[in-house]
């Protein structure tokens, strides 16, 4: 969960930058999480009353709106980490190939050291780590 409020609180609308893998991947899967939980208030709801099924439905659609622009930050960001431009989102408009061309590049790891979006947030992650336990006067 950490994940995804790293990219909807802090990083709203950032499209500067490197986004891990880690990072895009669990905001994708708490945001379908988060879907489904309310496809089910949909149906919940639905088989109660049919009037009552459109107020989750609507807080689906606001919901689906308002994570719109941090999804696709976090995409454009993710492909700066394999050392693409955020445009080659569009690859994904060739049928069939572009959005298979998408997911593999989804799921490369980005490039080892600075690349010309930023540093690297895995670098950075790791420096944190090694900075955790007890320190040695060697």
């Amino acid at each position: 969960m950490e994940w995804y409020l790293k990219v909807v609180r802090d990083n709203y609308a950032n499209f500067e930058g490197r986004a891990r893998r880690q990072e895009y991947w669990m905001f994708v899967l708490f945001n379908i999480l988060i879907q489904i939980g309310l496809l089910i208030l949909i149906g919940i709801f639905g088989a109660i009353s049919e009037s009552l099924m459109f107020l989750p439905a609507i807080l689906l659609v606001v919901y689906a709106l308002g994570v719109f622009i941090p999804a696709l930050a976090v995409l454009v960001r993710r492909l700066h980490d394999t050392g693409n431009s955020g445009w080659m989102y569009f690859i994904s408009l060739i049928p069939l190939i572009g959005g298979i061309w998408l997911l593999v590049l989804m799921c490369t790891e980005g490039q080892v050291g600075p690349n010309q979006y930023g540093p690297d947030p895995k670098a950075a992650y790791t420096d944190d780590l090694n900075n955790i336990g007890p320190k040695s006067n060697h």
